[in-house]
């Protein structure tokens, strides 16, 4: 067993003779399990005071840099503002720098002007680019670590990736589709782009599960608004035009107001649709009942999450197990509680 502590600290804090901590320590015979999980539980709360202490006094920076929808860009600031006193005693400094869209120049600009001024740590939704992958190599060179999130680089040097399982995702929409969609239907999909590594791998999840579970469906793909709601509108009015009637939609990227108004502007009132994240236009929406259900998962606990990983590089507390967030089915009847709104 490994360790840094002296064992006279590991037996104060396991309670334990040093003799006996000593025999733990050293491999040898006639320790009881129950001893050996004292001193191992002694160990590991002395690592979480180790890095509490080194906390105290700690100010970091963390750069948040998204390309997103201002609606879902303002949701992520929400969360990651709520998840700072959670971290206490550590004075985290969030900086943030959300644009609708963003090239990969752009973006390689805004992480080289990051890594000049210097930055603790970088949580990163971008879409998947050579060029961005690059860019984020330069920065572990420079120890900046970067963690994804919301949607993946998996072939960057990014240090973890926090958010939703999106091939799970796809394949749960798909699975609901098929028990809620009438019989030889014709499902409308968007995609905000699909160079976003997370939002492919739901279309992926989603078209190969409904492929086996209902081979008769006609996919119809709208992808590239960006999520805005003018490019969306475009996007989906065109596909509309030349396809046949509409019988559930499968929004990945968001827009859904836009993707609405185009369908009513067609004449079409599709029976089921899901969609993803409680911002507030689908808040609204699930509401009035035009969205069928949302695929949520917790941004607070993802920002956290990430936050955690961040510091965790720097000797802070230990890295989160388990990147990954669960996927949350919300119906208008099970709108989670601190999403109601005022009486």
């Amino acid at each position: 067993m490994t360790h840094r502590f002296p064992i006279k600290e590991i037996a104060l804090q396991a309670g334990l003779s040093t003799a006996t901590v000593d025999r733990v320590m050293n491999g040898r015979a006639h320790v009881s399990p129950q001893t050996r999980r004292r001193v191992e539980d002694a160990i590991a709360e002395l690592e979480q005071q180790e890095g509490q202490l080194a906390a105290r006094g700690r100010r970091l920076f963390f750069d948040v840099v998204m390309e997103a929808p201002n609606r879902f860009s303002r949701e992520v600031r929400l969360a990651c503002e709520s998840v700072l006193t959670d971290l206490h005693p550590i004075a985290i400094r969030p900086r943030f720098t959300f644009t609708e869209t963003m090239s990969a120049a752009e973006c390689s600009a805004i992480l080289q002007r990051i890594a000049k001024r210097g930055s603790q740590g970088i949580c990163l939704k971008v879409r998947d680019t050579e060029e961005v992958r690059h860019m984020i190599a330069g920065l572990a060179d420079r120890r900046i670590p970067v963690v994804t999130v919301f949607t993946d680089l998996p072939a960057s040097r990014r240090l973890a990736y926090v958010g939703l399982d999106n091939r799970s995702a796809g394949k749960t929409a798909a699975y609901l589709m098929h028990k809620l969609l009438p019989a030889n239907g014709t499902v409308l999909t968007t995609l905000s782009q699909h160079t976003f590594q997370g939002e492919e791998e739901r279309y992926e999840g989603f078209r190969q599960e409904l492929d086996r579970l209902r081979p008769e469906c006609r996919l119809v793909d709208a992808s590239g608004g960006g999520g805005l709601n003018p490019e969306t509108r475009r996007e989906v009015a065109e596909k509309l035009a030349s396809s046949p009637p509409i019988s559930g939609v499968y929004s990945m990227g968001g827009g859904n107001r836009a993707i609405l108004q185009a369908l009513s502007e067609a004449g079409q009132m599709p029976g089921v649709y899901v969609a993803h994240d409680l911002d507030k236009d689908n808040l609204e929406l699930l509401r009035q009942e035009q969205l069928t259900l949302v695929l949520h998962h917790d941004l607070q606990s993802d920002m956290n999450t990430a936050f955690r990983h961040l510091l965790a590089y720097h000797g802070i507390g230990t890295s989160p197990s388990g990147e990954t967030s669960d996927v949350q089915v919300v119906t208008p009847l099970n709108i989670p509680s601190r999403f109601n709104e005022p009486a």
